[in-house]
């Protein structure tokens, strides 16, 4: 694992790169400055950009969103979210499971997730009573999305009524404009303790890096993924072979960096071996 401080040695050394969005381009209010020159100078190299993120919204959706915090399309080659795979599950089936699911869906998650389900032949239910599945998109708007407890009552009602799960997002927790908040695939972990029944369309899923390669359409050892994530991003990059950076200023940054704003490589290392995986590189923030 070598440790860098910088971006650009590592991007001479590979043709394509598969981004993480949440904790290395933006913190999900503002984009990161330095994140978005890394992008202008990758661009300028003319190298290969797919930017791979677990939110649970259609690519279009996060397109819109990123332009609102300065990051044009034109700054990266292409875009996959989880939520636009959940779009493409629910309107191909890729097996039984999917497509015995029914019509009628109960959304946990936010109105600002809503977009998933646009233009889907489905009725959503107000209720779990009332729904043959629920779409979890992590915590709604009507209840703390720091604190599990006030989601026990509704993941309960769900496993009642025996619904399955679609997890649209299987991080966590992220760190929202500098606030550690809750996400769908800890309601996920949840309510398969309850003994529900869960799917997780996402980072670390090797599916998802399938139309990823596709669309970059360049050899797996000329790809390197950066994230921020064990978890996730470096688990699901080094599960289908590829070299991955961690990035960490993002989740992980509150155990790696002390009050003197320094990182101890024996502690990322050590991190790293205790997650059971190996990045071939460390890097602060995405900064070129």
């Amino acid at each position: 694992m070598q440790h860098f401080t910088r971006f650009a040695p590592l991007a001479e050394r590979y043709s394509g790169f598969i981004l993480d969005l949440w904790g290395v381009i933006h913190d999900g209010i503002d984009a990161f400055p330095h994140a978005v020159e890394t992008l202008e100078q990758l661009r300028a190299a003319g190298k290969r950009t797919l930017l791979l993120s677990n939110v649970p919204r259609p690519n279009d959706a996060v397109r819109t969103m990123m332009r609102r915090m300065g990051i044009e399309d034109s700054l990266y080659t292409g875009i996959l979210t989880s939520g636009e795979a959940v779009r493409r599950a629910l309107q191909h089936p890729p097996d039984p499971w999917w497509s015995e699911l029914g019509n009628r869906v109960f959304h946990l998650g936010p109105d600002r997730d809503r977009p998933v389900l646009h233009g889907l032949p489905l009725v959503v239910a107000d209720h779990p009573s009332r729904a043959d599945f629920v779409l979890n998109t992590g915590p709604d708007d009507h209840r703390n999305p720091s604190n599990m407890a006030e989601f026990e009552p509704v993941l309960a009602d769900c496993a009642r009524h025996r619904l399955k799960m679609i997890c649209a997002n299987p991080d966590l927790e992220v760190i929202r404009g500098g606030v550690r908040v809750l996400c769908a695939g800890a309601l996920a972990v949840r309510y398969q303790q309850l003994g529900g029944d869960v799917r997780s369309l996402g980072k670390p899923d090797p599916a998802i890096y399938r139309p990823v390669l596709e669309q970059l359409a360049l050899p797996p050892d000329q790809v390197l993924a950066v994230g921020d994530s064990l978890r996730t991003d470096i688990a699901g990059a080094v599960g289908v072979g590829l070299a991955a950076c961690w990035v960490m200023d993002g989740i992980h940054a509150a155990e790696l960096w002390d009050a003197a704003g320094a990182i101890d490589p024996a502690a990322a290392e050590a991190a790293a071996c205790q997650a059971g995986v190996r990045p071939v590189a460390t890097l602060p923030r995405f900064i070129w």
